[in-house]
């Protein structure tokens, strides 16, 4: 029996799985801040503090081979290049040696930031939604099952703007590695199948605009392909 709404319901925001015609839903986007050592130097943060979490809507998702429109608001958005985590379980408090059960696969994700609101909102003491969690500020390559590549924990992660190399690292450089990320959250928050984790970005984090074609790829895992557009009138 279908629900009476008094509106229509929003659609699943969903992504693709890689050699499969069916697609992995998406519930919540968990975003892990400063997780590769290269990167908080280039903010000019502390190393020596933890990751932290932050949040991006489920309708932020934009397919690999989409389109981006350039955000209202800022001169200033900026690329990070992502492994995604795609949860098929999850629960509270997830051993770390737990922790690989519940990851359904992976991909390759984008962090588009609004790098001046973002800024500006931390040195006022705000959230960072308004930097962070904006219309189509999270596209997404294709999953690739964990069964069918197991759980990388090396390889290189690499984002190229209208093919010059930008972003340059590998999965091993993670200070806090996917199982621990796991465990880490679910003390936070209960994790639930369609959750999907972006596990932070490599250095070389740098402003895009409308016109450039943004190509990511993680060794082992795939890629992701996006162009910037105009910006919505």
């Amino acid at each position: 029996m279908s629900a009476d709404y008094v509106i229509p319901a929003p659609p699943q925001p969903v992504i693709a799985v890689a050699g499969s015609s069916k697609s992995f839903p998406v519930r919540r986007i968990w975003c892990v801040g400063r997780n590769y050592i290269e990167h908080i130097r280039e903010m000019g943060q502390d190393e020596r503090l933890p990751p932290f979490y932050f949040a991006k809507p489920a309708d932020a998702i934009v397919p690999d081979g989409g389109t981006v429109p350039y955000p209202s608001l800022t001169k200033d958005m900026h690329h990070e290049v992502e492994l995604v985590v795609a949860l098929k379980s999850g629960g509270r408090n997830i051993p770390a040696d737990k922790a690989n059960d519940c990851i359904y696969g992976y991909a390759v994700g984008i962090d588009l930031t609004r790098r001046d609101l973002q800024i500006a909102s931390r040195e006022l003491k705000r959230p960072w939604e308004i930097g962070k969690a904006f219309d189509h500020s999270a596209p997404c390559g294709a999953i690739r099952p964990a069964s069918e590549i197991g759980h990388p924990k090396s390889g290189k992660i690499t984002l190229k703007c209208n093919g010059q190399l930008r972003q340059d690292g590998d999965l091993n450089q993670l200070i806090w590695n996917v199982p621990e990320i796991i465990a880490d959250l679910s003390k936070m928050v209960e994790l639930a199948p369609g959750d999907i984790i972006m596990t932070g970005t490599p250095a070389g984090v740098a402003a895009t605009v409308a016109g450039d074609k943004l190509e990511c790829a993680v060794e082992g895992v795939g890629t992701c392909t996006v162009t910037i557009g105009q910006p919505l009138k």
